[in-house]
């Protein structure tokens, strides 16, 4: 109805009503605007060959992507367009414009319902307060960025190493928030004298640690810059927190960290817990949010398969019965913002992501958005198992338990009970190991901390 509204409130957009589809029969012949109820889903294909339809709009936000892709692949066989309005978490105030109309994306098919989350609540710790973002560049960094900004933070501090991409948000942030107050640095999560500076001149009340290698066969080759990075970067971060007592402290995690069969996972499983045993002995409120891959986030599969897609093929799939937990990025972060609400301390949130989807049928689908025939037009290769790699992934490892949140589909993960004491003079032996480049007493020292670790691969200098 407010679509319809829109249209005929502006009619220079070159947009004309020719009728409603409702799966309500009773609507049948009804009129909403001037413009009929013209019939069921069902009758879409029928109905854009009498009437000449060129576009049909999807204009339910919260539609399960059942729904989706059933309207896809109807419009699909009538030859039709199909595009759809925003998810709801695209759409977070509720206003419906006509340039909100766009062409439907993969992570609108995706196997699962989206998690109601109250951005009310997150909204509380960000009003007013001086937010600190590590890893402000990535993908998930500068979507957090940008939702904090719509919640006026007193000040947004966004570090990141990569000067080029935190310039674009940079840019971003300007045009689209004149009025937000924001400080952009250049720097290492490793500088340890960098960090200690600017907790104490920009005095962060909620941290947001996003900054992580995150590529898994790169970090099996390079298991000293993972450690380093992952390890070694979240700690210095970490003890700058308690140093300068921020209130919160959220750890952006993984469920590579589950039960982890490679270096990457390993490290964010030692992340999460270098975090957990802080938040014994600090005021500060430490809480990790793990969670799966996410669409179209910078190293996911969607960016790679889009890219082939465009050279023409072949899309390339490691194996045909590997699955994913998948979560748009919109999702992701406001989780994450949600998470950074509730937390009272030493948890690790996870999402119910529902049903994890195959990598397969993942790229099949991203083929037909783009317009051509799976197998046909682009071809999909099976190339194998990368080292690091496993064919499913689970949020939970086998030396934990779930236990339900106030929030719906939001859970949190008991305390596997690591042997807290020892813990921190193993993280300072491997960061000595890191600068010998021993990497078999790195791979050695890792399963001793993270007992679950699997070692797959050894890498070679």
């Amino acid at each position: 109805e407010m679509i319809v509204r829109e249209m005929l409130k502006h009619p220079d957009v070159e947009y004309d009503p020719v009728g409603f589809v409702d799966d309500d029969p009773t609507k049948k012949g009804r009129r909403i605007h001037g413009v009929e109820v013209l019939g069921t889903h069902n009758d879409i294909t029928d109905l854009a060959g009498r009437y000449e339809i060129e576009e049909v709009v999807i204009a339910i936000p919260s539609a399960p992507s059942h729904v989706i892709r059933d309207a896809v692949a109807l419009c699909d066989r009538a030859g039709v367009k199909c595009k759809t309005l925003p998810g709801v978490f695209e759409m977070i105030d509720g206003r419906v414009e006509l340039s909100l109309i766009r062409d439907v994306k993969v992570e609108d098919l995706l196997g699962r319902e989206p998690v109601k989350i109250d951005l009310a609540e997150a909204a509380m710790c960000i009003n007013d307060a001086n937010i600190l973002v590590t890893g402000a560049a990535g993908s998930i960094g500068s979507e957090l960025c940008r939702q904090i900004s719509r919640f006026d933070p007193r000040e947004l501090i966004l570090l990141d190493h990569n000067e080029n991409d935190i310039y674009f948000l940079m840019d971003e942030l300007r045009n689209k928030h004149p009025e937000l107050n924001f400080k952009v640095i250049i720097g290492d999560i490793k500088d340890e004298e960098l960090i200690d500076y600017i907790f104490a001149q920009r005095r962060p009340q909620v941290v947001f640690h996003a900054a992580a290698h995150k590529h898994v066969p790169l970090m099996q080759e390079n298991p000293a810059a993972a450690v380093s990075n992952n390890v070694s970067g979240t700690r210095v971060v970490v003890d700058a927190a308690d140093k300068y007592k921020v209130e919160r402290f959220v750890l952006i995690s993984t469920d590579k960290a589950v039960d982890p069969t490679g270096i990457m996972g390993t490290t964010k499983r030692i992340s999460e817990m270098v975090m957990q045993v802080k938040d014994k002995i600090s005021d500060t409120k430490y809480m990790a949010v793990r969670f799966g891959n996410v669409i179209g986030s910078n190293g996911s599969v969607v960016p790679v398969f889009k890219k082939q897609i465009e050279l023409g093929g072949p899309v390339t799939v490691t194996h045909p019965e590997a699955t994913r937990y998948f979560m748009s990025v919109s999702e992701a972060t406001q989780l994450v913002m949600q998470s950074g609400a509730i937390g009272k301390g030493g948890e690790i949130f996870v999402l119910d992501m529902g049903e994890p989807v195959k990598i397969i049928d993942l790229a099949r689908n991203l083929i037909k958005l783009s317009g051509f025939e799976p197998d046909v037009d682009i071809p999909i290769k099976i190339t194998g198992l990368r080292p690091g790699e496993v064919l499913t992934e689970d949020l939970i490892g086998q030396y934990e338990e779930l236990i339900k949140t106030v929030q719906d589909k939001v859970m949190v993960i008991k305390d596997s009970g690591f042997e807290h004491a020892r813990f921190i003079e193993d993280v300072t032996e491997l960061e000595m190991l890191v600068k010998s480049h021993d990497y078999e007493k790195i791979h050695s020292k890792m399963k001793s901390m993270v007992p679950s670790y699997e070692v797959k691969t050894s890498a070679k200098a």
